[in-house]
This record gives structure tokens, sequence and C-alpha cells, in this order.
């Protein structure tokens, strides 16, 4: 089933942007510092993608799952829509650790 790949980041990414809204932590708090955040993760981690399929390590398998849309040579749409969805989580899930009781840098 096409997109069901894109939709499952896509709803993923909405659930913890609620959460994000719901306590104030990342983007709902200072959305300047989190975009820019999740932007530098993302071109990073496309850097290491562009290395790892010109190296190829990194090849696009097949999946009926996937749009079927390539931005490059083993480059899946979905690719750059998860990674920016891996460093938003990532910084979401560094505020909230931030917040526990035993954490010490507040």
């Amino acid at each position: 089933m096409p997109g069901v790949y894109l939709a499952a980041i896509l709803v993923s990414a909405a659930g913890v942007a609620a959460l994000d809204r719901r306590f104030r932590l990342a983007a709902f708090r200072s959305p300047r510092r989190t975009l820019l955040a999740v932007a530098v993760g993302t071109a990073f981690l496309l850097v290491w993608d562009a290395v790892g399929i010109a190296t190829g390590v990194f090849v696009k398998g097949g999946s009926d799952a996937l749009l079927g849309i390539d931005l490059a040579p083993h480059l899946p749409l979905e690719e750059p829509v998860f990674l920016a969805f891996l460093c938003y989580l990532a910084v979401v899930a560094w505020q909230a650790a931030r917040r526990l009781p035993f954490a010490e840098d507040r």
C-alpha cells in the first residue's frame, strides 16, 4: 500500500507534536532553537546518507509501503521526512528528560 510509511511517520510526528504542545517542551517553548536543531540534524544525517549511498553501504530496498518517489538514487522521499522526525523526537525527548526530578541540569 503506497504511502503507508510516510503516513506512519506523519502520524507519529503529530503525536510527538501533541506532547510538545501539551508540555511546552521544544517547538512550543522555543520555536527558533527547535527549528535550527532539527534543520542542522536533518542536514547532517542527509549528508551521512549521501556518503553511505555513494559508498554502496546504503541501498534502497523494495517496499510497497514507499510512495515510489526518489529524490536521488537510493534516497526515497520518505527519508528526509523520517530524519526530520527523528531529530524532532530527539529534541523533545531531551527536553522531557531535563524535566525529570533527578535531572541536575534544568
